[in-house]
């Protein structure tokens, strides 16, 4: 096994680029983005607001746009796994804003590497981090301001398994089940959602990819990427 210097944060706690950062956000941000790129996504770019996703689009018609919420004029989806997974995104690039998840891996922009993550990709991208043994790892929190229990339960999650350690998900994934987040979706109060949500932002390791957040040009881009 190897060992972690991991700790766990909340936006607002970031006061300086971190070495290696895991951005989590469960329901709904990177398990839409880890479904857009199964969809046949090349890339997704993370748009710092509604104004510059919307500008993003006018200068790429071709390009998709999503957002949190209900459907609005300039976007062509909404962030919801289960809403997504019936859309043909073969070879397009997507532009998303959310309001946790892109925000999360802006914040941390300048690290050496970043990952994002949710409980469809854990596997793969606790693989990712061990082949960086001896980093720290900061895992962003990226809901309800840090404290989003289904966050930090797949942060947790991901980084006993990066160590190596079995571990078994079942508890992890009953606390995210548990959380405001889903009882949320759960009972409509979020909008743009479909009923199978929740239960898409739990399965496990749905997919083999990690998927990594990188500066290319001005632009912050997610694409996905083997685990080894």
């Amino acid at each position: 096994m190897t060992t972690m210097d991991a700790r766990f944060v909340g936006i607002a706690d970031l006061t300086q680029a971190p070495s290696v950062a895991v951005v989590v956000d469960v329901m709904r941000a990177f398990t839409v983005a880890a479904w857009a790129f199964a969809q046949g996504a090349e890339k997704i770019v993370l748009a710092e607001s509604l104004e510059d996703a919307q500008a993003l689009k006018v200068r790429h018609p071709t390009w998709a746009a999503l957002k949190d919420g209900a459907p609005a004029p300039g976007f062509d989806m909404v962030n919801s796994p289960g809403l997504l997974r019936s859309v043909d995104l073969d070879g397009r690039t997507v532009v998303q804003k959310t309001t946790a998840g892109t925000a999360g891996a802006l914040a941390v922009k300048e690290a050496s590497l970043v990952l994002c993550a949710g409980f469809v990709v854990a596997e793969a991208t606790a693989r990712l981090l061990r082949t960086r043994s001896g980093d720290r790892v900061t895992f962003v929190v990226t809901g309800e301001d840090g404290r989003a229990d289904e966050d930090l339960a797949c942060a947790q999650y991901i980084a006993r398994r990066a160590t190596g350690e079995e571990t078994d998900a079942a508890a992890f994934l009953r606390r995210a089940a548990a959380s405001r987040a889903a009882a949320e979706l759960t009972q409509g109060v979020r909008r743009g959602a479909h009923p199978d949500d929740v239960a898409l932002c739990l399965e496990l390791d749905r997919f083999p990819f990690a998927m990594v957040a990188a500066l290319e040009g001005s632009l912050m881009v997610l694409r996905p990427c083997a685990a080894p």
